[in-house]
């Protein structure tokens, strides 16, 4: 009988007893004994037989075959040479094999059980990580649940780490070492001990216990030792089945005998053994019970996932290794609950243990009920949201499939090929398994090779890849049959790479039996066959898949090698002719000339075969001369490029062929351009078409091919000249000769960079740049918005190509090409952008003439204006157009975060990184221009409390958390932008009078958004200037109207002698801590004298940091600061501008070195020089205030503990546009250390989206 508590021990003289059993085990055939028969197995404390020896104590035989001392209370010493004293520390090493461990303790419990038992149940403690040692006065006298409170007493507090949980290969290799000692234990075990009603007893007690501790370690050990525990029985009670099998068959054998033939005394002896076998069987069942309800029962739901991940693992194994007992229902159903469980880990350990069931078909009848219950669940994980687990339950899902078609339906099906084009690979080849299985796998290959025979095919895969075909389009993802080629290439390979049948189809006739393709099926399956030549040339994954290019084995770069010659060999006489037969249809015409670049080309002249290059190159002549469409034109272009490559021997032929090509081209288009300008406005439309024809394919020539002795550049600045002189130039006509002018001009720089040109050669392509870009500039005001989007996106590549970086990498003579974009080109680049990008939908669709866009018309329009923006925003980071002109970036923001919120986001962040003073000034001029435009349209009197206001603040306060963390770092511009806000918030006075507050004062209210970003001394700084534009009686005013000045001080002063959130190097983030912060917390004198320092040594960088003056904003554009006309109008300037005035910030240099310092020498003397009573009393308040919140008050730890979903976003916001933050290494920064990767955990944020619908606990 088991029981819960440890049973009590009596003397260990009194506790010895024979134990004679079947043994198989060499360690327990020492006993002596009869054989032949088993005696009564010994039970807890009976007294030694009278015939016995006394045995000699475990300190009198010195070694005791484990080399183990003990004390006699049961306490490990060492012995003296550093070897492993306990049987933790031998499992833990591994050094020993774990037969001869095991062996070794079976010889010491034989000889004393009870001091052997402490030692396994110490094992148990320490494997647990637990310091504690169980003494042999505890293991008599306690009961279980005392011992485990005690040893729960012995834990380490200041690690949470046990043995189990430990990384690194040591702690690896204990696991292992661990789990087989249990096995090995039991199987050694199996004949005698385990049945003795006391080891396995005391065993099973202890371990149940301590699973039902709330000591996580000790429930995660105590339960995979009793997993891997029942596992070993689970194997001796199968054993125990077939001997008791193979005895009854041998006991029925026998008696079946004639009666003189048959032997009596043998069918006793099998009579007395089935029935010794079933006694052990029921002994065996009964440790097993008590082990599955006393711990997997409720382990398997424990809060833990990698306990509740053991629990599944092992019932797995003992289903499919004794599936008469284990494979049914009552024990299926906590698999097939657990499939619903919130950890991957937990749901993942489900699937595999039930892969290994259904692998065996046999077993297939005893999953029927379970398939029909739990099929459900098994393919809605397909879409797991953990890509492990979804890979596993598309191979369970396959397994299902082999062994019954009819167990899933065709809706179960479809879940599991739509897989196939998963941008996860793993995900999409186990879909393609899937798929292979059920629809392109060959049932009956010969009769198949058969009916091809019969109907003149090659290849007997004619209907599958009909089917392939078939699949691909009703799949309608058409643009991805590269993923779905993949996702066949390991399961399908034999029929992908079958491009003889995919030519058949595609240029033969079809026979009797089969129906002729379609011409939506040939342009699949041409597509489908360009895909799988890919994969097979290139040997890796699609773009989109996989992290890279893998480096190949040599098995499969051999494979790649000889899969490219076959398909060169194979195409170089096929494609020729399948460009004849579909040399009318554009798209497959675009498909076909992608193969040759996948050739080996060396091919060509090692075979022989130049005939069939010269049909290839008569082919494609043939299409240029057919099609103008772009993208035909483009890949005939990009066929020649490769064909040309000067390492192949075929290279003079080709270019032979392409140069005449050009010729022909050429001659047609400059004829064609003369009769064009010489008709003007008389041009008809044969005129119009013989030019954009031609243009339209020596442009995309002229994008992978040097035309420039061609001189193409000549005529389409003509062409482009006369439109922009007479306007009437077609818009297709002039979008292409700016393109083609393009080509020209990028080809001459490259010439130039490549060898040493002259000055003339420099001067000249000057001239033709300056030239083009003029022209560009000059398409911006075109009517036609092709036209000015073109001349929009070559004016911004051609300034970024021809910039001062074209002279870095020891490049100083192409200086004479660095061209800088004037204010007025800026001004109308700019204008363009505001024009085009930042506009509203309704607008967009009336500017395309009415037409109805449907949803993918609207991406590709959403598309342009990105490219758009990123192309000028790219000049704005690259520092060749001036950064003020991103303030109109920047203030739109929020209005159109969906649309530019990332592109906006990166320009900000890059400025930033390159001048973070005059990025600060840009934000902040960007806010002044929204504000000047609400004061325009709503007046003076501004209605604080409007959507519009608050839109301004949500913007200041995005701008403000793009700052991050580390405030020393951003300093310097946080303090400068606080500065500039100052000075526009009094810049104009009110007309009324000095008791009227100023016009612009409510933008001090946006300015608060800022105030958390200065360091506490700079609080005092700007304070400090803040004061020199109040007039005494503005710091007495309470009124509403000056609600904004007492908020902007206020937001000044808390925390003025506490930096919230400052980040300092070696100091806490606050004077003042919570309870939690206050330990290893400097003193408060120590943190002062730190802080002063690094202000100090900041204040020393005068000499060096160099801070730019105020923005000068170009003018005549919509970067100008908006001024009020009202305000304009009434505004004096002033005579004597105060020190520190903007005026002084620009001119003075001194002050140019660090505002702040300058700021703090002035207050200094302010204070030296004024004796005013009423600021010594206020100043006194403050003093007092300050001291109080210096002992009192919690630290504020703004943007950094917050409560909200919405916060949560901003402070992603916030640590993506910070670059690296260095914290400092205090209390408070492990802390925050805690808590940043909340904020990052989809876990943390987003509740469980795996889409489980059955919770289990």
């Amino acid at each position: 009988m088991i029981t819960s508590e440890l049973p009590v021990l009596q003397d260990s003289g009194e506790s010895g007893q024979d134990t004679v059993s079947l043994s198989m085990s060499m360690s327990e055939l020492d006993d002596p004994g009869d054989g032949k028969t088993k005696k009564k197995r010994g039970r807890p404390g009976r007294p030694p037989a009278p015939n016995k020896k006394p045995r000699k104590s475990p300190l009198e035989k010195g070694p005791m075959g484990v080399q183990r001392g003990r004390k006699a209370n049961g306490m490990a010493q060492q012995n003296g040479e550093g070897d492993p004293v306990t049987l933790f520390e031998v499992v833990k090493q591994g050094k020993s094999a774990m037969q001869s461990v095991v062996d070794d303790w079976i010889e010491s419990y034989k000889q004393d059980r009870d001091l052997a038992l402490l030692d396994l149940i110490n094992f148990f403690i320490q494997c647990s990580g637990c310091k504690g040692t169980v003494r042999i006065e505890m293991f008599r006298n306690m009961q279980n649940a005392e011992i485990i409170r005690k040893m729960t007493e012995e834990f380490d507090e200041d690690s949470g780490d046990y043995p189990l949980t430990i990384s690194g290969p040591l702690w690896k290799k204990f696991r292992y070492n661990f789990c087989e000692f249990i096995c090995v234990l039991i199987r050694q075990c199996q004949y005698s001990i385990i049945y003795d009603e006391y080891m396995m007893d005391t065993v099973i007690s202890l371990l149940t216990g301590l699973s039902d501790s709330q000591v996580r370690a000790f429930r995660h050990t105590s339960t995979l030792a009793a997993m891997k525990l029942m596992t070993a029985l689970v194997n001796v009670a199968l054993n125990l089945s077939i001997n008791q099998d193979n005895t009854q068959r041998q006991y029925e054998a026998e008696r079946n005998k004639m009666v003189g033939k048959r032997a009596n005394e043998k069918l006793e002896l099998l009579l007395q053994r089935r029935k010794e076998l079933q006694e052990n069987q029921d002994e065996i069942e009964n440790m097993m019970n008590s082990i599955f309800k006393g711990i997997f029962v409720h382990r398997y739901r424990d809060a833990i996932a990698e306990i509740r991940a053991i629990c599944i693992e092992e019932i797995g194994v003992w289903m499919k290794m004794y599936s008469d007992a284990f494979l049914n229902d009552s024990y299926l159903k906590y698999v097939g609950w657990t499939l619903h469980d919130r950890q991957g880990e937990v749901r993942l350990k489900c699937l595999k243990a039930l892969q290994n069931l259904y692998t065996n078909r046999e077993l297939f009848p005893k999953l029927e009920l379970f398939t029909n219950r739990f099929k459900d669940r098994i393919v809605s994980m397909t879409l797991d949201k953990e890509y492990d687990v979804a890979v596993e339950a598309i191979r369970l899902v396959t397994l299902i499939l082999q062994g019954s078609e009819d167990a899933l339906s065709n809706e179960d099906c479809e879940n599991v090929y739509h897989l196939v084009y998963s941008a996860h690979r793993p995900v999409a080849v186990a879909a393609g398994e899937f798929l292979h299985r059920k629809l392109f796998s060959r049932h009956d290959p010969q009769a198949e090779e058969a009916l091809a025979k019969r109907r003149g095919r090659s290849s007997p895969n004619g209907n599958l890849i009909r089917m392939l075909v078939l699949f691909f389009l009703e799949s309608e993802l058409h643009e991805h049959a590269a993923y779905l080629v993949d996702s066949l290439w390991e399961s399908s390979q034999e029929l992908l790479k079958d491009w003889e049948c995919m030519t058949e189809l595609l240029l033969e006739e079809p026979v009797q039996g089969e129906e002729v393709l379609s011409d939506r099926q040939e342009s699949s399956l041409i597509e489908l066959t360009v895909c799988t030549i890919r994969q097979a040339a290139e040997a890796h994954p699609p773009v989109g898949r996989g992290t890279g290019k893998r480096v190949l084995t040599a098995k499969e770069r051999k494979m790649q090698i000889d899969d490219k010659n076959k398909l060169t060999e194979h195409f170089i006489m096929a494609l020729p002719m399948l460009l004849s037969k579909y040399q009318a249809d554009a798209e497959k015409v675009a498909n076909l000339l992608q193969i040759p670049q996948y050739f080996d080309l060396d091919v060509y002249s090692a075979g022989r075969m130049e005939k069939h290059l010269e049909a290839l190159l008569k082919q494609i002549k043939f299409v240029v001369e057919k099609h103008t469409d772009t993208e035909v034109l483009e890949a005939c272009s990009k066929t020649y490029s490769i064909l040309c490559s000067e390492e192949y021997t075929i290279m003079n032929r080709v270019d032979i062929g392409r140069s005449q090509l050009i010729d022909e081209l050429a001659d047609r288009f400059n004829h064609s351009v003369e009769e064009l300008l010489q008709a003007g406005e008389e041009a008809d439309d044969d005129d119009i078409y013989n030019v954009l024809s031609t243009l339209k394919r020596l442009t995309a020539f002229h994008n992978a091919h040097d035309l420039t002795r061609w001189d193409l550049f000549g005529n389409c600045y003509r062409l482009l000249r006369t439109g922009i002189e007479q306007g009437s130039m077609p818009e297709q006509i002039a979008v292409q000769a700016l393109q083609c002018s393009h080509y020209s001009i990028l080809w001459q720089l490259v010439k130039i960079t490549e060898g040493t040109p002259s000055k003339d050669d420099l001067l000249a392509l000057r001239r033709v740049v300056k030239s083009f870009l003029a022209v560009c500039q000059q398409c911006l005001t075109n009517v036609n918005t092709p036209v000015k989007e073109q001349a929009f996106m070559l004016l911004c590549d051609l300034l970024m190509i021809f910039s001062h970086q074209l002279t870095t990498g020891s490049r100083e003579g192409l200086q004479p090409l660095v061209f800088n974009p004037d204010s007025t080109l800026q001004n109308e680049l700019l204008n363009f952008i505001l024009d085009h990008v930042f506009i509203d939908q309704d607008d967009e669709n009336q500017s395309m003439e009415g037409d109805e866009e449907d949803e993918a018309n609207k991406i590709e329009a959403l598309h342009k204006r990105r490219n758009l923006l990123a192309a000028f925003s790219k000049l704005i980071i690259y520092d060749i157009i001036d950064m003020p002109a991103a303030a109109d970036i920047f203030k739109h923001y929020m209005k159109y975060y969906n649309d530019y919120g990332d592109i906006i986001k990166e320009t900000l962040s890059k400025t930033r990184q390159t001048d973070k003073i005059l990025c600060a000034k840009t934000l902040i001029l960007s806010l002044q221009q929204l504000f000047n435009e609400l004061i325009q349209d709503q007046g003076p009197n501004l209605d604080r409390t409007s959507s519009h206001v608050s839109g301004i603040k949500e913007l200041a306060r995005r701008f403000a958390l793009t700052f991050g963390l580390d405030q020393i770092k951003t300093r310097e511009a946080v303090a400068t932008l606080h500065k500039d806000g100052i000075e526009f918030a009094f810049k104009y006075q009110n007309p009324k009078g000095p008791e009227y507050p100023p016009p612009n004062l409510a933008f001090l209210e946006v300015l608060c958004e800022f105030s958390s970003k200065l360091l506490r001394q700079d609080k005092k700084t700007v304070h400090s200037y803040l004061e020199k534009f109040m007039t005494e009686q503005m710091m007495e005013r309470r009124e509403d109207i000056w609600l904004p000045l007492i908020s902007y001080r206020n937001s000044l002063l808390t925390g003025g002698d506490e930096d919230r959130m400052s980040i300092t190097s070696g100091s806490s983030s606050s004077k003042a801590g919570s309870i939690r912060s206050k330990k290893g917390r400097p003193p408060l004198h120590k943190k002062r004298i730190e802080e002063e320092s690094v202000e100090s040594s900041w204040m020393m960088r005068n000499d060096t940091l160099q801070t730019p003056g105020a923005l000068q904003t170009p003018q005549l554009t919509s970067t100008v600061l908006r001024e009020n006309p009202r305000q304009a109008a009434e505004h004096l300037p002033e005579q004597n501008s105060e020190p520190g005035s903007e005026s002084d910030y620009v001119h003075n240099p001194q002050m140019q070195m660090s505002w702040l310092g300058q700021q703090k020498m002035e207050e200094v003397n302010r204070k030296e020089r004024t004796a005013m009573n009423y600021m010594k009393a206020r100043s006194g308040v403050r003093q007092t205030v300050r001291g109080l919140m210096e002992d009192d008050a919690e630290p504020i730890f703004e943007d950094v503990m917050m409560s909200s979903r919405g916060q949560l976003e901003d402070m992603s916001e916030e640590f993506e546009d910070t670059m690296v933050i260095d914290l400092p290494p205090s209390r408070n920064r492990r802390e925050r250390a805690e808590l940043r990767p909340d904020f990052f955990d989809s876990a943390a944020m987003i509740e469980d989206e795996s889409g489980f619908t059955m919770p289990m606990f």
